[in-house]
Formats: C-alpha cells, sequence, structure tokens
C-alpha cells in the first residue's frame, strides 16, 4: 500500500466514521424531545387525576 492509498483509506473511513456520529447525534435529540415529550404527558395526566380525586373527595 502507498501512501497514496493509505491517506484515500484515511479519509474515506474518517468521513463515514463522522457521518455516522452525526447520525448519533440527530437520533440522541429525538430522544431528548420524546422523553421530554412523555414527561409533559405524564405531569398533565397527573394533574388531572389529582384535580379528579380532589373534586371526588370535596363532593
Amino acid at each position: 500500500m502507498n501512501i497514496q492509498d493509505f491517506e484515500a483509506q484515511y479519509r474515506e473511513a474518517m468521513a463515514e466514521t463522522l457521518n455516522e456520529l452525526q447520525t448519533a447525534v440527530l437520533l440522541l435529540e429525538q430522544v431528548q424531545n420524546k422523553i421530554l415529550t412523555i414527561g409533559n404527558s405524564i405531569q398533565n395526566i397527573s394533574k388531572q387525576v389529582e384535580e379528579f380525586i380532589a373534586d371526588q373527595k370535596s363532593e
């Protein structure tokens, strides 16, 4: 293997690895957003249940 072949393989491997890293970062952002959405849903459901329970107890 000569230096040109080595350099070409190195650059190709680095480009592929950086693309994979970028994909992983984007997927992580999607997961974080989904977790935030789920957390907000849980808070809303909990609030509604607590309000319903309080209403039922006051009747």
